[in-house]
């Protein structure tokens, strides 16, 4: 039996103190991200580190908002800042003919970076998904209860909707750009799909993420797609079932039998060390790593993380992290 694949949610990143200088030299994080020559630099740093079966665009899912024509900032110790949607009228004046020319550096991002690859490496293409990229646009930023956004969906599901299904259509064309760019996979993240109740669960992470499959597949009919509805829960077997994805990444709460069980009979799973086990690392890492290779690695399974790498892992955790996974029969 060969260990399984390997890539890490943010692997180029923060943690890393080429990418920190890298990000120095850029100006302000989104010049990082429309910069061809730099965002390829950052995408392959962690390769050359820890040769991962995988690389992944960087970018960040808030390029769809910037593109549709809102305003878009990273401020330091703030996270992102976003002129927040009002009402009918700034959904209507979303610039939706305008994502694939706003977004032709990234797609040239994607280019090199397949140049640069080697030929067993593979590349994955992402966007947002339509609930979690609409929460920044109405609540401006990063929420605790998401309440605007919540109120726009239970009180104003017209417009809601009419938000969703912009977001749908240029986050899908965005996708498909990619792959023609020479992406290989994509993940779908939908980061805050677990602050929604079951019928709005379904409604607004689960019906946009199957019409976005829908329409990547029906334009690059075997390229694998992965969604990624963190905090779904036990609702993860209907995602499974339901929406269309190849394989579906576990965020760390999901327990592990339960996905061998329930989720990997459906799709390939992904996941799901927590972050914090590459902060801490030592023998409950070792532990952690070793229990799910034990749990899910006999069956379809990509190792990754139940979210992102945080900025305070060591990069000598994450050499460890690799050295298990590649000793595991």
């Amino acid at each position: 039996m060969t260990p399984p694949p390997f890539w890490l949610m943010r692997q180029a990143g923060r943690y890393l103190p080429e990418y920190r200088a890298t990000r120095a030299a850029a100006g302000s994080f989104l010049d990082l991200c429309y910069n061809p020559e730099l965002a390829c630099e950052v995408t392959l740093q962690p390769l050359r580190r820890y040769q991962m079966d995988a690389a992944i665009l960087f970018s960040d899912i808030l390029v769809i908002p910037d593109a549709l024509g809102r305003s878009v900032a990273f401020k330091q110790g703030e996270g992102p800042v976003l002129d927040p949607l009002s009402g009918a009228a700034d959904v209507e004046a979303l610039l939706v003919s305008n994502v694939r020319s706003h977004l032709k550096p990234v797609l040239e991002t994607v280019s090199r970076i397949k140049a640069s690859l080697p030929e067993k490496t593979a590349l994955i293409g992402f966007c947002g998904a339509p609930w979690t990229v609409a929460t920044y646009m109405i609540e401006g930023g990063s929420s605790k209860d998401y309440a605007k956004t919540k109120e726009w969906a239970y009180g104003r599901p017209a417009v809601f909707q009419a938000l969703i299904d912009i977001l749908v259509e240029a986050s899908s064309d965005y996708l498909i750009a990619q792959i023609d760019a020479g992406a290989e996979a994509v993940q779908i993240f939908d980061s805050w799909a677990g602050v929604l109740p079951e019928e709005e669960f379904r409604r607004w992470v689960m019906a946009p993420i199957k019409a976005m499959v829908e329409r990547v597949k029906a334009v690059h009919p075997t390229v694998p797609v992965i969604g990624f509805p963190r905090g779904a829960g036990l609702l993860y077997e209907d995602f499974a079932r339901e929406v269309g994805c190849d394989a579906v990444s576990l965020d760390t709460t999901v327990p592990l039998d339960w996905a061998a069980r329930v989720i990997q009979p459906l799709v390939t799973v992904q996941g799901n060390l927590d972050p914090i086990h590459l902060v801490s690392g030592g023998e409950a890492m070792d532990r952690a790593i070793d229990r799910i290779l034990n749990t899910l690695g006999r069956g379809p399974f990509v190792f990754n993380l139940g979210h992102g790498i945080t900025p305070a892992a060591p990069p000598e955790h994450v050499a460890r992290l690799a050295e298990r996974i590649r000793a595991f029969r």
